[in-house]
């Protein structure tokens, strides 16, 4: 019994401690502030101002971001999802390129990419890396807004 209990312990022990590396191993994790200055978006400007907030919860990362877009309007949105590439609901105002889904799938340790869909049609791919340092966040986006027409970004966040 005693080495059952042993076992048992040891066990507990190393799948709490591999809970806690993934979770401090996501270099995604963190707020983030996007530098407006060294963003750019095409054809229209993109927002005046975002922060992005990213947290672990079990196996999913939950992402919102809230800022002002060009136009004066408020950018307050979010999700919940794992990174296996399945779609998961992205709901609130100023989804990129009106999307109503999104799924995650992790590249490696520094990079993942992003399909969002609107009504079930992609209208935009990502792809966000976080520099070797932590401290930058790229997000390169493509996409098609909800008039139909094309548009692409590149957002740079700085850790806070």
């Amino acid at each position: 019994m005693k080495r059952f209990i042993a076992i048992l312990a040891v066990i507990v022990f190393c799948l709490t401690a591999a809970g806690l590396a993934q979770a401090q191993g996501n270099p995604f994790v963190g707020t983030w502030k996007m530098d407006p200055q060294k963003s750019k978006a095409s054809p229209s400007p993109g927002p005046k101002e975002e922060t992005r907030v990213v947290e672990t919860q079990g196996d999913s990362v939950k992402g919102s971001y809230e800022g002002t877009a060009a136009d004066g309007s408020r950018i307050a949105y979010g999700y919940t999802a794992k990174y296996d590439g399945k779609d998961y609901p992205l709901t609130g105002m100023g989804t990129p390129d009106g999307a109503d889904t999104l799924a995650l799938k992790r590249i490696d340790t520094n990079t993942y990419e992003v399909t969002a869909k609107r009504g079930g049609i992609v209208v935009m791919t990502a792809r966000v890396v976080v520099s070797q340092n932590g401290k930058v966040t790229t997000i390169t986006t493509k996409g098609t807004d909800v008039s139909g027409k094309s548009d692409s970004s590149v957002r740079v966040f700085y850790k806070q």
